[in-house]
């Protein structure tokens, strides 16, 4: 059995975004932003729900702080809204009142113990950006960079850790190629260029914040997905190839220098998603500069993809020997409970990637469990799963995978993208009618982990 105490300095903390916490959409001089707009769009969110309030973090943050202080944790991983700072995006001079917002809460975080960790993308781009054309459009690298440089220039003396981008996957596949997320379109060729220049934009940005806060450790946030094979076949160990190179590959091996993967460049010619040739929004200097050394990579986890091939009838594939998981084995967002999947996923980046650190920047799992008679949360099945995945941490860090902390997924319930309210990822209940904040039993638990900095048992 691995050791259960977490290495001397391990950094337990818990995240959040701005667009699903903080609120006040219209306050501050704040512009609108893509997730603005496409709340408004029908049927694009369930119920029509919007971050116009959301938490009302904006407001009632000296008491969030007291909810990081009861946590124990010691450190904090928020984001910053871009409309904040740049309302429209092309602002000569940065919204003062926005550059003060930030400026306030970074200064109340370390005089409560707390290190903050800023995210600079959580995906709150500006509207008249995305009107210029949005993440497809080259032009945004240079938008970014500029919005970097200011915000770091201001919180730079004070803000230690820095992560350009959260999940870029996300931003770029769904919001351009699936649309379930803001901007809301379905174009396979406007995703590729926007992840592409989403990457780009984090290795200019990186040696910029480095420049405006000496000494900060900078890195960028992925969302990692591991595939196993349904079966040994060969076509589902060819349909796991090409989900990692979709989900994994297509990223990680930019951010460390490395040109697009092959087979997955020959595929998405095959698919039709790219020309053949030269890949059109490559442009030389490219990849040397999205490869920019970087001081830790921030893995975000939740599950695992169990993959079938759909190139050949279901009877002439091999027997499966993984079967779907049953509801029981679910989260409330029907992502499968596989704490195995985040030791594997350490142990692989660790091994094929130079890492030289590694955070869980999210990790966590949404269930409805609200406040009983007595007002207690009984959110055992959290619990549990925290349990099982910082188990899971400790496990590959007896490997060898060099993992320095974890941030829980997430601080409160807040408003979870296309899902609305519907989803409940929070260590700390909210009462959205009344803004009640109610810390749930799993966030009792992991105040204690994080004072003991050791895996304690989930009985009682």
């Amino acid at each position: 059995m691995t050791n259960r105490v977490f290495p001397p300095g391990f950094t337990f903390g818990v995240a959040t975004s701005s667009y699903q916490i903080e609120g006040a959409h219209d306050e501050g001089g704040r512009g609108p932003s893509i997730w603005d707009v496409f709340c408004r769009q029908p049927g694009k969110v369930i119920r029509g729900e919007n971050g116009d309030v959301a938490c009302d973090h904006y407001h009632r943050w000296p008491e969030d702080i007291g909810l990081l202080r009861a946590l124990n944790v010691s450190a904090y991983r928020f984001s910053i809204a871009w409309p904040r700072i740049l309302p429209t995006g092309f602002e000569t001079q940065p919204n003062a009142a926005g550059l003060d917002w930030y400026d306030r809460f970074v200064d109340a975080l370390l005089a409560a113990g707390i290190t903050p960790w800023a995210t600079l993308y959580h995906w709150d781009l500006p509207q008249p950006l995305q009107e210029m054309g949005g993440w497809p459009d080259r032009r945004i690298v240079d938008h970014f960079v500029r919005y970097a440089d200011i915000v770091s220039k201001r919180l730079g003396d004070r803000v230690g850790h820095w992560i350009t981008h959260n999940e870029p996957w996300c931003a770029a596949i769904l919001g351009y190629q699936s649309g379930e997320h803001a901007p809301g379109h379905q174009d396979w060729p406007e995703a590729l260029a926007a992840a592409h220049h989403i990457l780009l934009s984090h290795g200019r940005a990186v040696p910029v914040i480095r420049a405006n806060s000496p000494g900060a450790k900078v890195g960028i946030t992925l969302n990692l997905t591991p595939g196993y094979p349904a079966s040994g076949s060969a076509a589902d160990r060819d349909a796991t190839r090409h989900f990692d190179g979709f989900f994994n590959r297509w990223f990680l091996d930019p951010c460390y220098g490395r040109p697009y993967p092959a087979d997955m460049v020959a595929d998405y010619q095959r698919l039709g998603r790219l020309p053949t040739g030269e890949i059109p929004f490559e442009k030389p200097g490219d990849i040397e500069a999205m490869g920019a050394e970087t001081d830790f990579l921030g893995i975000n986890y939740y599950s695992r993809a169990i993959l079938r091939s759909d190139t050949l009838p279901e009877a002439d594939n091999a027997p499966r020997l993984i079967p779907e998981p049953p509801p029981v084995a679910r989260t409330d967002m029907g992502w499968e409970i596989y704490p195995e999947g985040l030791r594997d996923l350490l142990l692989r980046v660790s091994r094929d990637y130079p890492v030289k650190d590694l955070v869980i920047t999210e990790n966590g799992a949404a269930w409805p469990e609200g406040p009983d008679a007595e007002g207690r949360v009984r959110d055992d099945r959290r619990r549990a799963y925290l349990h099982a995945h910082l188990g899971a941490c400790l496990d590959a860090i007896a490997s060898g995978a060099p993992l320095s902390g974890y941030f829980g997924w997430s601080l409160m319930d807040n408003f979870e993208w296309a899902y609305g309210y519907d989803k409940r990822f929070g260590l700390v209940h909210v009462d959205y009618e009344t803004q009640r904040r109610t810390l749930k039993d799993s966030a009792l638990w992991y105040a204690e982990v994080a004072r003991a900095g050791a895996l304690l048992g989930i009985a009682g």
